[in-house]
């Protein structure tokens, strides 16, 4: 099949991952091509590509550009990952005949009336990564189950264990406790720190320290805030990393605190490399955590809650291990690539028979 995905992100992300994972796998069988925005994505991907302005929702010349690009490479399926996207995608594939699949990788309940156009009246189908996220999309009463499906992320177990080796880091605290991400509110790191340091001061443990990955807007605050809980020394933003793998791999724990996800793919990874993993209730996290067997699950806010699952981790190397070696299993059991980008494929297939 010849197949577009979409991606006008302005930073690199975890849509961007998955979308360069998705369509580097795929391209094996299958002719696959992008259309993107900034060169921090272009570059990433090693297939045919189309860098156009995707200014807004509905930039004019961007959806002209598309619909010749769509009609010359003969695309039977057109696959945006990013919200701008859906309906530059959505307005393209109707004038070109080609059906639209949008993904969605974020719980996100849609309220308003336009959002029906985009996500049902243009779109074929949807992909989603965790039944969570289609349970709240069914809530809408407009899109029915048969266009959703639910296609978990699958890892590239193979390059993990390549790209964990390249440039090994020291590990920086006796206990690493990790979280990976865009340094935004949303990723709830304020959350993190405060309870961290809740647990610090109850305990008086003073060999586990955090270690936060990535860069974004909320960065200096985060460090800020850090710093006036007198955790300058504990609290280590190392900021974006091309290669984050071997930091994931000499980190004990990882933790994701989001008041609101999809199914991350940097917990997925930190399980396979050995983390054992905590996270808040958000999105689909808990189709792969259950609580007490191979990580731990609590609310977001809940600074007590997350500051006593800390201190049982901390302090039991036997409890993390157990959940390490569960949580490892679980990934290598259900997050294959070879079965995401399979799935991925029947669904298009599937739903440009139906077109």
């Amino acid at each position: 099949m010849k197949l577009l995905f979409v991606n006008s992100a302005r930073e690199w992300g975890g849509t961007e991952k998955w979308t360069r994972m998705a369509a580097r796998k795929l391209a094996e069988t299958h002719e696959v091509s992008l259309v993107y925005r900034k060169e921090v994505v272009g570059t990433n991907f090693d297939l045919p590509k189309f860098r156009l302005p995707c200014l807004s929702h509905v930039d004019l010349y961007t959806l002209l550009r598309m619909v010749a690009i769509i009609r010359k490479h003969g695309i039977e399926v057109i696959i945006p990952t990013k919200r701008k996207d859906y309906l530059l995608g959505g307005l393209a594939g109707r004038m070109t005949g080609v059906p639209m699949i949008l993904r969605l990788g974020a719980d996100r309940k849609l309220r308003w009336p336009w959002q029906r156009f985009m996500y049902h009246t243009l779109s074929s189908g949807i992909i989603v990564n965790a039944s969570k996220i289609k349970k709240t999309l069914l809530e809408t009463s407009y899109i029915p189950a048969d266009k959703i499906r639910v296609i978990y992320n699958g890892l590239d177990t193979t390059e993990l264990d390549r790209r964990r080796l390249e440039e090994p880091v020291a590990k920086p605290f006796p206990i690493t406790i990790t979280g990976l991400g865009r340094l935004t509110w949303n990723k709830g790191y304020d959350f993190l720190i405060r309870s961290f340091a809740r647990f610090v001061e109850a305990s008086g443990n003073r060999d586990a320290g955090l270690v936060i990955i990535g860069d974004g807007a909320q960065r200096e605050e985060f460090a800020k805030l850090a710093a006036e809980l007198g955790l300058r020394d504990r609290v280590l933003f190392p900021g974006f990393q091309q290669n984050p793998y071997p930091w994931l791999a000499v980190s004990d724990i990882f933790a994701v605190t989001s008041t609101n996800e999809g199914l991350p793919n940097a917990l997925l990874e930190a399980m396979y490399l050995g983390n054992a993993p905590i996270s808040t209730r958000a999105g689909g996290v808990d189709e792969v955590i259950d609580d007490g067997q191979n990580g731990r699950l609590l609310d977001y806010g809940d600074e007590e809650a997350l500051a006593k699952a800390l201190q049982s981790l901390v302090e039991s190397p036997e409890r993390r291990a157990e959940f390490a070696k569960n949580a490892r299993e679980r990934i290598i059991d259900q997050f294959s690539l070879d079965r995401m980008s399979s799935e991925i494929a029947g669904f298009c297939r599937e739903v440009a028979r139906k077109a």
